[in-house]
């Protein structure tokens, strides 16, 4: 398994000589988050990104993401051009030996939370997703920049784009998803790329955008509509895992095969469609990331691992969710139970 980090390149308030002092690290998950969605990665900037992360003494182990205009997802002119877009990045990726490409499907919103600074109780902050708040936000006023992502919409713009995918409905969206997996699926393939779908965050539909990849069957239906192993999961335990009833062990056990990349994170549930972002360690929060870990591991799984989401702590700079220290810990506590497990046995 391969330990990694996110990092949000050079604009990043968590400097690469900082994740240089986090012992574990293997590798650096980034992308080049100045090109704007449905324009081709360069080979020469790929090139430069690889070069800047192997002067520091890492290598770019995952690129996360390589953004899918909303085009796409509508089936919409310039669909076909930034579709080409894409396979011409997994090619420059692919030249540069970057081997993994996480993605997600998520129409105009991208994933989202209601509150990037809640009180945890600690004294430390992290995100939360609330379904009371998110129900009354004043969308005629636009959409707040409520995700390190950070993207927001004016109330005429969100209102267009809202109705447009209302319209398409979630069948639309997955005959889009279809149609663009029977196009780059092969490219990847050719390269030796992996493609790492990141499953809806949360796992519902929001503000009445449609959703098609937050459940166990949804996963199945994806995987299903091309067997090659150059398409695959992203395994995000706290998407997932917001839903209460999700079996994520068992989840992990079924897709072992197809899942190229783990997100690892912790939620507590705060009731109906609602949670708050908690530390890694299985006390904190309700989900099991060891049995998570131990089932995977029992099917051979090797890919990249990442802390996910981590608290705000001592009020260090950083992006909400992406602070260094909260994802330090992280690392060295999932690290410790894949350790402790190879010793067990």
């Amino acid at each position: 398994m391969t330990f990694t980090l996110r990092w949000f390149g050079p604009d990043d308030p968590v400097t690469l000589d900082a994740i240089r002092q986090v012992p574990g690290v293997d590798g650096i998950v980034t992308a080049l988050h100045d090109v704007p969605a449905g324009t081709a990665w360069a080979p020469a900037a790929v090139r430069e990104r690889v070069g800047l992360l192997a002067d520091h003494g890492f290598r770019w182990t995952v690129a996360e993401s390589v953004p899918i205009p909303d085009a796409v997802k509508l089936g919409d002119p310039p669909r076909d051009e930034q579709v080409d877009a894409f396979r011409r990045s997994l090619r420059a990726l692919a030249d540069a030996n970057v081997r993994v490409v996480c993605y997600n499907f998520m129409p105009v919103i991208d994933w989202f939370r209601s509150e990037l600074h809640a009180p945890v109780g600690d004294g430390s902050t992290a995100m939360r997703y609330r379904q009371t708040d998110v129900d009354a936000l004043d969308l005629a006023s636009g959409l707040p920049r409520l995700a390190a992502w950070n993207r927001g919409f004016d109330g005429p713009e969100l209102a267009r784009r809202i109705d447009r995918f209302a319209e398409r409905g979630p069948e639309g969206l997955r005959t889009a998803l279809a149609s663009f997996l029977a196009d780059v699926v092969p490219v990847a393939e050719e390269v030796g790329i992996r493609l790492a779908l990141h499953p809806d965050d949360p796992p519902w539909p929001i503000l009445g955008i449609p959703r098609i990849a937050g459940t166990h069957d949804d996963l199945r239906w994806i995987l299903a509509l091309d067997d090659r192993a150059a398409h695959g999961l992203t395994f995000c335990t706290g998407a997932l895992g917001a839903l209460p009833d999700a079996d994520l062990p068992a989840m992990a056990t079924d897709l072992a095969q197809r899942i190229q990349f783990l997100h690892a994170r912790n939620i507590r549930h705060e009731g109906e469609r609602s949670f708050l972002e908690t530390a890694h360690l299985r006390r904190d929060g309700d989900l099991n990331l060891p049995a998570v870990l131990d089932a995977l591991l029992s099917t051979g799984f090797d890919g990249p691992i990442r802390p996910d989401h981590g608290r705000t702590l001592f009020g260090e700079p950083g992006l909400p969710g992406y602070g260094l220290v909260d994802r330090a810990i992280g690392l060295g506590y999932l690290r410790g139970v894949v350790e402790g497990r190879a010793l067990r046995r």
